[in-house]
């Protein structure tokens, strides 16, 4: 498999998006299109997209103001539907469409949403760790950090930190794999480290209270369930909870489910189990 490779398109409004495409041999194959979480990028998938890149062409996206994409001067714009209009147009600038979606967390969430408005676009979803309800309490713990980490000195002391905070929803993740989570969370500019993203995403989150109820995404699930469809869920989470993965078998008892344990929010889909799982899904898609 040649090295994944950096493309960057020009969004409708003019800002450049950045996707990390690896080129698998069978470019007839249905690609794959991998869409991160809200404060994520592209290279939280370099695991996964090694392996299936192996049958086919994987497309890993950075949303306007995370990893390698350009930041918005309107933080207005960091929201779903603009993102969404993102994704179609690096899907469609890279001939992608169809694609089988691998939507973590706000990734999911775009799907569904693709799902209602362009139906022709996915072949096939996996969501890891969403679903059409969110769970508050888990909100309110991404609101409590987001765009609030304090500045490392070093990698190792991002780790640290990050274990720290993090323990809880994975709890049995080495010191390697916190230090790569701290590389995929924080970049180097000027000589320090940063964060990976544009810290006014945390704009979005500012009117989230523990007390609002969200609004459920159940006629944009039903429109993706139409689709071959995978949930994958952390034991841990608190983003997608149990009762919520049951109404989604009860309205799409086709669906294959997948927990993974001693994870949470949102499972790294980085280990041997997971990905052979989701490869074999997406063979079958």
């Amino acid at each position: 498999m040649a090295d994944a490779q950096s493309v960057f398109i020009t969004s409708a409004d003019g800002l450049k998006l950045h996707a990390r495409v690896h080129d698998g041999p069978a470019r007839r194959a249905l690609p794959v299109v991998c869409l991160p979480g809200l404060a994520r990028t592209a290279a939280d998938f370099d695991p996964l997209a090694a392996a299936l890149a192996a049958d086919r062409r994987v497309i890993a996206v950075d949303y306007r103001g995370r990893g390698l994409s350009e930041w918005d001067r309107d933080p207005a714009k960091y929201n779903v539907m603009i993102e969404l209009g993102d994704v179609l147009s690096v899907m469609a600038r890279l001939d992608a469409l169809p694609a089988i979606i691998v939507g973590t967390s706000r990734g999911g969430i775009i799907a569904m949403l693709m799902a209602a408005a362009r139906p022709d676009a996915i072949a096939g979803a996996i969501l890891n760790d969403i679903g059409p309800v969110v769970e508050t309490v888990g909100l309110m713990r991404i609101k409590g950090y987001i765009g609030k980490l304090a500045q490392p000195a070093s990698y190792g002391e991002a780790a640290a930190a990050l274990r720290t905070r993090f323990s809880d929803q994975f709890p049995r993740l080495s010191e390697d794999e916190w230090l790569a989570y701290a590389r995929r969370t924080f970049t180097t500019a000027d000589g320090r480290l940063v964060l990976n993203y544009d810290p006014a995403l945390a704009a979005g989150l500012e009117s989230l209270s523990p007390e609002m109820s969200l609004p459920s995404l159940w006629e944009q699930f039903d429109a993706l369930a139409r689709k071959p469809l995978m949930v994958v869920r952390g034991a841990l989470s608190d983003i997608l909870s149990p009762p919520t993965v049951t109404a989604m078998k009860a309205r799409a008892p086709a669906l294959e489910y997948l927990e993974v344990p001693e994870q949470g929010h949102a499972p790294l889909l980085a280990e041997a189990e997971t990905i052979a799982r989701i490869r074999d899904f997406v063979t079958r898609c």
